[in-house]
Parts: structure tokens; sequence; C-alpha cells
């Protein structure tokens, strides 16, 4: 049998060690809770600890698990979930003094939807306050460093649960996605991060049912332990308006598919600006075009291209105001003048609050305009190659880049356009690790037609398994 540690293996790997009784539930559980002890006081990842719930569940898996019959699809594996996401009988303080002792007394979709499957809850992972910005920091837990230099920012806001995965914590992370929040932390610590197409993931509950600028997905080390993870929470949900063409069954296709040895036939368009002007530091556009380059050598044909993405800021912009008013209105107007609430997320819901009609009319205007922008590019090409991040890794005490390549930045969520132009679509995402420079990594942002998840994570995996960048893990 291997010596490698439990903790270094991958979800598809400990899944089937643990379905084929090789090791016990309480023995993965208590290697995750001795891994936490060891690294978590570098990188201040995990925020709330459940560990004796989580050795009563794993005895309770194993007792499962000695009755010989079939076993849920992950089960005995441990997470930590990320701090905004409600969980039954566990702390959940989206990092906010307001709401230091929340304890929910509901569980959403996704974390229930990863219980059902066999998960063992150990506890919630670091977020910037109310998930507002790429930089997880907040007042009650501090910063969460890079596990490649903890000295700088993880990215965010699923900033604790990618340095969880990173650091060998666990080896799957749930997470949510507005402008940028499974991407950029992945691409800052050299994992994958999906932000799904909309309905994919239902969002349950939800303060606006219909709402598509955020949504809940997943993050792995790998694409394959990716699609394991969404083959368990995918799915359509009766509480969602949303309806997703794409099968829970899909995600799992791939597991058993080895799918294309290259990506001949394979359209990529690169755009490094997307077209719209988004500053990009010099070394992460290198970075970017170099990785073009190993794409065009797995048979693909790339090419300079991107859709016409121009009504994307109006759309994200106003959305985001417009959704974060909604969820956090009552809460700021009720400590709007007790300083117990930052004041990005004091900005965010006045100008939702202060949204005319006019500004909503012209959003959705432009919404159709970009759907149809999207629909004609992907006629003619299979994937968008793009950075993640514009910028590598900053000091975690520096709450966001003032300029990017000598163009000054005005407020926190604009050196996040890589990914929140993106966003505006109703297109799936996927951050995959693109190498590194100077010790610290760098993320490819593949963007795929709507509703293509599985085949965007295909064609990933072919570049994934090409450059096994995802395969170097940070010595903390």
């Amino acid at each position: 049998m291997s010596t490698t540690p439990l903790h270094e293996l991958g979800l598809v790997e400990l899944q089937r060690r643990l379905h084929a009784r090789e090791v016990s539930a309480r023995e993965v559980v208590e290697d995750h809770l001795a891994r936490i002890e060891a690294v978590n006081p570098v990188v201040n990842a995990v925020v709330t600890l459940e560990a004796e719930r989580a050795l009563a569940a794993a005895d309770e898996a194993d007792r499962t698990a000695a009755g010989g019959g079939a076993l849920a699809p992950l089960h005995g594996i441990p997470m930590t979930h990320k701090d905004t996401l409600a969980t039954r009988g566990i702390r959940t303080t989206m990092g906010s003094p307001v709401l230091a002792d929340q304890v929910p007394g509901h569980t959403d979709l996704i974390v229930q939807r990863l219980w059902d499957a066999g998960v063992i809850a150990t506890g919630k992972n670091n977020v910037p306050e109310f998930a507002a910005g790429s930089h997880t920091f907040n007042p009650l837990f501090g910063a969460t460093g890079n596990p490649y230099d903890p000295e700088r920012s993880v990215g965010g806001s699923s900033g604790g649960a990618a340095a969880a995965l990173a650091t060998r914590i666990q080896a799957l992370a749930d997470g949510s996605d507005m402008g940028g929040s499974l991407r950029n932390p992945a691409a800052w610590c050299n994992v994958v991060g999906l932000r799904p197409s909309p309905g994919v993931v239902p969002m349950v509950p939800a303060p606006n049912p219909d709402a598509t600028l955020s949504r809940n997905g997943l993050m792995a080390r790998s694409v394959d332990d990716l699609a394991l993870g969404m083959s368990v929470v995918a799915g359509p949900h009766p509480a969602s308006s949303l309806r997703s063409p794409l099968a829970p069954e899909a995600f799992a296709a791939l597991l058993d598919d080895e799918g294309p040895a290259d990506l001949t036939g394979v359209r990529v368009g690169v755009s490094v600006d997307l077209g719209v002007g988004v500053p990009v530091a010099p070394e992460v556009r290198r970075a970017v075009l170099e990785q073009a380059e190993v794409l065009a050598s797995l048979g693909a044909t790339v090419e300079e291209s991107a859709p016409r993405l121009g009504d994307a800021d109006e759309v994200f912009d106003v959305t985001r105001a417009f959704d974060m008013a909604t969820g956090l209105r009552r809460i700021v107007l009720e400590h709007l003048d007790d300083g117990m609430v930052k004041d990005d997320v004091i900005w965010n819901v006045r100008r939702g609050l202060e949204l005319s009609a006019e500004q909503l009319m012209s959003a959705a205007e432009a919404r159709g305009r970009l759907d149809a922008a999207v629909r004609e590019w992907f006629d003619g090409w299979d994937l968008l190659l793009t950075p993640t991040v514009q910028v590598m890794p900053f000091p975690t005490e520096k709450k966001w880049p003032r300029e990017i390549d000598g163009v000054a930045l005005e407020t926190y969520v604009e050196w996040m356009r890589s990914c929140s132009v993106i966003s505006a679509t109703r297109c799936p995402a996927v951050s995959v690790p693109g190498g590194f420079v100077d010790g610290l990594p760098v993320g490819l942002q593949l963007v795929g037609a709507p509703w293509s998840d599985d085949r965007l994570l295909r064609l990933s995996r072919v570049y994934e398994r090409a450059t096994r960048f995802a395969e170097q893990a940070p010595r903390l």
C-alpha cells in the first residue's frame, strides 16, 4: 500500500480508498485535523473548528462501512466550509462582528448536498467581511496568508477555502463567486476553481431567487477531483426557478472518460485585456501568452479574439449593486453609524439603494446585447483564454491595488475586472494552474459557452495533464 500521507491524496483517490475500506473515516478525519493543527497557524485558513463533532461523525461513518452496504459518493471525506455558507449548528460569521456568534438553523443547499453525499463537516474557513472583495481579511479573524508566501494575499472571497486546499488540509472546497471569488483565490493558490453556468448549482435559499450574478461552486486540486465534487452538488432543485440543461451525470461521466489526448481541432481565442482595456501587470501578461503557446503546441488553433464585451461592466456594476443591497441592506442600515460594517460593503449597498429605474432598464438592455454577443462569438470558438487575476499576490496588509501597469484604480472591485467582466455573462469559467512567477502561482482563466461546463472541464484537463503545474505544492 502507498505510504503517501492521507492529506496528500486527491479526492478521487481518497474516495477510492474509503470505498474499498482500505482506510477508515476516523483515520482520514484525524489526519485532516492534524494537518489543520500543523499548518493553520501559518496561513490562518480555518477559523471555526468542530473536531469532536467531526470525529463522532467519522465513527458513525465507519459503523456504516462495517455493515458492508453501499457507501455515499463522498463517504468519510472531511471538509471545512466557506464561512458565508450557512451550516446548521456550526457558527457562520461571514467575517463580520455583527454575526460573530451566529449559528444558523438551516444549511445552504450546496453544503447540504455535500453532507448528504457523505462529507464530514469539520468547521468553517476564512472570508472577507460579507464576501466583499478578493482579499481575505476581516476584523474577526484577520488575514489569510498565501500558502506560497504567507505574507501575501490568498485572494478571495473563497480565500480560506483555497488555502485549505493548497496546504493539503482538505481535498475539496465549496465556495461562491460573484466577481471572481472562486477563480481569483484558485489562481493564487495553484488549484482549480469553477464558476458554473447559471442554475447548475442552485442557490437555495437566496434573497432573490432569480439572481444569477453570484453562483455557488467548488474548488479542488485537480479537474478530476472537481468533477467528482460537481457530480454531487449539481442538479435542479424545486426551490430554484433557474433550470440548467446539465445533469450531475455530465460531471460524473468525466471520471469514466479519459477524453481527448490533445486539443486538435479546438479553437481558442486569447485576449489579455478582454477587448475592453482591462489593465494587466506585465508579468501576468507574459505568463498568459506563454501558456497560449502551450495550448497551440497541444494542437489547438489559438488566435487573438474575444466576444464583444463592451456591455459587461454596466451589467456587472448595476447587478452587483442591486444584489448586494437586496441581501445586505437591513444589516447595513442597522449598523450604518457604529463602525461594525466595513466601508466597502456600505458603499456597495448605498449604490444599490440609489439605483434608478433608468439604470436598471439600461442594464437589462445591456444584458440582452451581451448575451447576443457571447452566443455569436461561441459559434466560431470553443474557448476563451484570459488572465484569471490581473496582478500577482500583493502583501496582506494592503487592502487592494491602487494601480495596475500605470492605470489608476478608483474602487476595490476594479482590479478584479478580468473575472467580473466574465461574471456578467452566462458563461462557465474555470481557473487552472498556469505556472509561476518568482515562486508565486499564476492562474489561467478558460471560459466556455453557456452550459458547456462539462466540456470546459474536459478540455481544461488536457492542459492540466500536459503541464502538471497543479502538482507543485507549497513548501510551508
